[in-house]
């Protein structure tokens, strides 16, 4: 039997998920970091709900073989599985205390003869529900459905990330969330590798005009640009030059036909890596590519057969091919320590995506962290080992005004979006590898003098507002005799001004940040107050985006150099 060894964190997230059952909360759910070991933790509920018999659903292959692994040697209890043509029996004298299904197959058959309906679910105390974010499409509520009609019942939803791109609430099946674990605490707890982010520019990429569907880049729109001969090479070179710790463009001015010399001239072994692509065109064409250059190279996709993609993941997993190239099959399920190197030749706009991508390369190498107690020695060991780190390479092109996620927002999480936003502007900058929780640990000292620097500069407007309000005040007296019904009060300043102008509600608002009132000022004064006020947050940011520094100018003056930058990336367009 494999020995477990159990992790702090997972004996709080098990009290966490017994405590929620015992108060009453029928269904819960837990949101853990890849690699961290949600597999461990369902096992040993499943051992510690004992006499309970357990369901677990999953929706991949992979998945269910993994399950039945992991749980077999962690409880020492058996394990049937429901799904296709394997059945696990019902007899309650020789019936198993695990059963493992696929939502697919638990959900066939006509309506009135759904497989679910072999089973009754009084037989099942626990029902564990894998990568749960994926529980609110039809069939799987359908599925838990039948089963809750047991009132005794309890599930437990376990997933690396609750985002989901269209937005529909885990809530729905979910009363409460007992436990988080995310990537960034299990990083500085030493139990996952720091990441790298390395962006790498492609002048050739434009996602610009690609539409979003369902939260995230039309995925037939994205396939044509990836799959542009120009767009194939403009990843493939730089993937290939990462892989053997070449410098940039090292390759560039080498035809691709002498790739392949040139690199077994280096002498060096390429880092294992996986490419996540968007369609089964763009994995073949960039394993041809890879082919050309260099051997131990191969892709899967939904098509392969169970067989072939078994053999190709274990020699990955053994080491014999460097790279696998993958349409969407490796995000879920899929362990293997040695990844050193993700490429997100599929950009996203969801932030649940790219975690399950960017997780397939946290995982410490096997042996280096277990039965370590202290945080900083695990944190040691991983610095000191064949994989101190994992690096995860993102191709920046043309976005428009898509927002695709990057490894600053996904560890983002404890520092402020200026920082996460400073971060990957910095990155961006100088092209170079960036170990992410440093970068974001120096971004969010710079958001903060940015900050204090805004403060400072608006104390001083407003009180130079007030000098300037002083003066030039304009007095003007009238008299009213209170006992006289021909005068009507009137205010010694009136927001109208001598030429019938008004301050709007944005002039208003502006002056009153600034200090003045409005109602004391007219309207030519009011004017030139606005026209100096210091810039915003977002126009400095967008300002030094593109390398202009508006220290000292106004809001008026930054907006003018903004529309004027504007123009100037325009008019090539306009001119196509």
């Amino acid at each position: 039997m494999i020995t477990y060894i159990d992790r702090e964190y997972q004996d709080s997230c098990i009290e966490a998920i017994f405590r929620e059952w015992y108060r009453g909360v029928r269904s819960t759910m837990i949101e853990m970091a890849t690699g961290t070991g949600k597999t461990v933790i369902f096992s040993r509920v499943i051992k510690q709900a004992q006499p309970k018999r357990a369901l677990v659903l999953a929706h991949r292959t992979e998945l269910i073989a993994q399950a039945k692994e992991k749980i077999e040697a962690i409880t020492g209890l058996e394990c049937e599985i429901e799904k296709a043509d394997m059945y696990a029996t019902t007899n309650w004298m020789t019936r198993a205390p695990v059963v493992i299904s696929s939502i697919q197959t638990q959900c066939s058959g006509p309506k009135d003869r759904r497989r679910y309906r072999r089973f009754d679910p009084k037989d099942f105390g626990v029902l564990i529900a894998d990568e749960c974010h994926h529980s609110t499409a039809n069939t799987w509520r359908e599925t838990i459905d039948w089963y809750l009609q047991n009132p005794e019942l309890r599930v437990l939803g376990v997933t690396a990330t609750a985002d989901r791109t269209d937005r529909e609430a885990l809530g729905q099946l979910f009363e409460t969330c007992a436990f988080k674990y995310g990537i960034l605490d299990a990083i500085e707890d030493g139990y996952l590798v720091p990441i790298t982010q390395h962006f790498v520019p492609v002048a050739s990429l434009d996602y610009s005009n690609i539409k979003t569907t369902c939260g995230d880049l039309n995925e037939g729109q994205l396939a044509r640009v990836m799959q542009h001969e120009k767009n194939i090479y403009g990843v493939c070179q730089p993937t290939i030059e990462a892989m053997f710790g070449l410098e940039p463009k090292t390759l560039h001015s080498k035809e691709p036909k002498d790739w392949r010399d040139f690199l077994k001239g280096t002498g060096r072994k390429p880092r294992r890596t996986i490419i996540f692509t968007v369609s089964v065109e763009q994995a073949e064409a960039y394993c041809n590519v890879f082919l050309r250059a260099m051997d131990g190279v191969d892709w899967v996709c939904g098509k392969t057969s169970d067989q072939k993609r078994l053999e190709i993941l274990n020699r990955f997993s053994r080491g014999e091919i460097s790279a696998c190239v993958n349409c969407m099959v490796l995000t879920e399920g899929y362990d293997n320590p040695g990844v050193e190197m993700i490429v997100m030749a599929r950009p996203t706009k969801s932030r649940a995506l790219y975690t399950q991508m960017v997780g397939r390369s946290t995982r410490p190498l096997a042996g280096v962290v277990d039965d370590i107690p202290v945080n900083d020695i695990r944190r040691e060991m991983i610095k000191q080992s064949a994989k101190p780190f994992c690096r995860v390479l993102d191709f920046v092109g043309n976005s428009g005004k898509h927002k695709l996620i990057t490894c600053m927002d996904i560890l983002g999480g404890k520092v402020s979006e200026r920082a996460s936003e400073i971060a990957k502007a910095n990155a961006l900058r100088d092209g170079k590898p960036k170990m992410v929780t440093i970068a974001l640990s120096n971004a969010e000292k710079e958001a903060e003098r940015e900050r204090q620097a805004q403060m400072e500069r608006e104390r001083n407007w407003r009180e130079a507002g007030r000098a300037h309000l002083m003066a030039h005040s304009n007095y003007r007296l009238t008299h009213v005799d209170p006992f006289g019904h021909k005068h009507e009060f009137v205010p010694i300043h009136k927001r109208q001004t001598r030429d019938g102008k008004i301050f709007s509600q944005k002039q208003a608002q502006a002056l009153q940040e600034c200090g003045c009132d409005p109602n004391r000022l007219n309207y030519r004064q009011g004017q030139a107050i606005i026209a100096k006020r210091p810039p915003s947050d977002k126009q400095i940011a967008a300002l030094k985006s593109k390398g202009v520094d508006p220290t000292g100018w106004t809001r008026k003056q930054c907006s003018k150099k903004l529309d004027e930058l504007y123009k100037q990336i325009s008019k090539p367009a306009a001119a196509a």
